[in-house]
């Protein structure tokens, strides 16, 4: 009895293990090709990869050529459509259709008022107009702010506006300010007397920002025009120079230093 029911369980399980070595075949003969098929699919994934992180880094750099070329231009192109646009209606009405023209006659007319306000009769007609400008409450404000602004960039250096660039330890030690020297003040004290400057440190770009006097001796003075110093503060330190030269300030020419009017505090 029990020999009969060993012999059943040995047929049992013959075709379980013929059917496992069945599949092991099968497998193991499918095993190379699938093995093939996946190291190919993975070498196609690698390959486009390769290509879309060529295609991508090359478009970028395309944007970032064109980018500067094209606002340039726009700007460029907006600015001549605006400043044609004061005199080409005179023109329209005269019957002149010259695209461009308009933009000639207003740079002569900005020229030619350039001219006549550097004369005496100029600048009499100038302040009588401010006079009337600063009685107005709204636009005295406005007119004050953009004021000191052209002021600020205008070849006219004898008037109050950013006078040097300057570079001051600000807040702590180890960290530096980017600002502009506006005028000189002399600091009477009981044991004697000592210059200040007054600089500017623009926050926001040009026109909010914050005022310190500080010791001229304290004051680093780099190697960069006015012009050049709000070019820096306006596109936020990009177009800084790589090396910075500080100048000594007895090495000023005398005539930048008489542009100073030291008032006493």
């Amino acid at each position: 009895m029990g020999s009969r029911e060993r012999d059943r369980d040995l047929e049992l399980l013959i075709p379980v293990t013929a059917a496992t070595d069945g599949v092991a075949s099968k497998s193991s003969t499918t095993s190379p090709s699938s093995s093939s098929s996946s190291h190919h699919h993975s070498g196609r994934e690698a390959f486009s990869k390769v290509i879309r992180s060529w295609t991508s880094k090359k478009f970028m750099s395309g944007c970032f050529i064109l980018l500067p070329i094209a606002i340039t231009f726009y700007i460029t192109w907006g600015f001549i459509h605006f400043v044609d646009g004061f005199f080409s209606p005179v023109y329209n009405q005269l019957g002149i259709n010259v695209f461009g023209l308009g933009f000639i006659t207003s740079i002569t007319f900005i020229f030619l008022v350039g001219v006549f306000m550097s004369s005496w009769l100029g600048a009499s007609l100038l302040s009588l107009g401010e006079w009337f400008i600063k009685k107005m409450p709204l636009v005295s404000y406005i007119y004050s702010a953009s004021k000191q602004i052209s002021a600020a960039i205008s070849p006219d250096q004898s008037s109050h506006a950013f006078k040097e660039v300057a570079i001051i330890r600000h807040p702590r030690i180890g960290e530096y300010a980017f600002g502009f020297i506006t005028n000189t003040v002399l600091l009477q004290r009981n044991v004697g007397e000592e210059e200040l400057c007054c600089v500017y440190v623009p926050s926001n770009h040009l026109y909010i920002g914050d005022v310190f006097l500080i010791s001229s001796v304290d004051i680093l003075r780099p190697n960069l025009s006015v012009r050049e110093g709000i070019e820096i503060v306006i596109s936020g330190g990009m177009s800084i120079p790589q090396l910075l030269t500080t100048v000594d300030a007895q090495a000023i020419p005398a005539s930048r230093i008489n542009n100073f009017v030291p008032a006493k505090i």
